[in-house]
């Protein structure tokens, strides 16, 4: 099913917005949440999985509390920006555990990424891995996170 093929209702409105809150509720605790039977919110929730718009369900995880403290937003720029080249990036990228968001942008630089890792000398090998021995890497320019002061994952609905 594709996700344009669906509009959101006031329900299903309310389910994303409940899910977005706290997605480890039970169905019967959604369900009353939400002012459906459990019946309807279990076949709205598979609905809203199949189209897409509910991706996937995870437990966000205090980066400081797994030794995982050191926030990085890194700008990238490309020596050659060929579509061919951009995916060639993004993929090198995806397999890193640490990149935790890529994103292409313009203007400006190529790519913006959000990087997490536990400390300066895990950012420098990183930082090695991925753009010092990356031939087609032109330009790094990082911003090191002193203060996160609002982290939401919720879309405005």
């Amino acid at each position: 099913m594709n996700a344009s093929a669906i509009e959101l209702d006031d329900l299903d409105r309310r389910i994303l917005n409940a899910l977005q809150d706290d997605a480890s509720r039970t169905n019967n605790e959604l369900a009353a949440l939400v002012h459906a039977s459990a019946p309807t919110c279990l076949r709205r929730v598979k609905r809203l999985e199949d189209a897409g718009i509910i991706q996937r369900q995870v437990a966000i995880v205090a980066p400081e509390k797994v030794g995982a403290s050191l926030t990085a937003v890194v700008e990238i720029t490309l020596d050659h920006q060929g579509a061919e080249k951009m995916q060639e990036f993004e993929g090198l990228v995806a397999g890193e555990a640490a990149v935790l968001q890529c994103y292409r942008v313009s203007p400006g630089p190529d790519f913006v990424l959000i990087v997490q890792v536990a400390d300066m000398p895990a950012y420098h090998a990183l930082a090695h891995r991925l753009f010092a021995s990356h031939a087609n890497v032109r330009n790094v320019r990082s911003f090191f996170s002193i203060h996160r002061s609002k982290f939401e994952t919720r879309i405005a609905l």
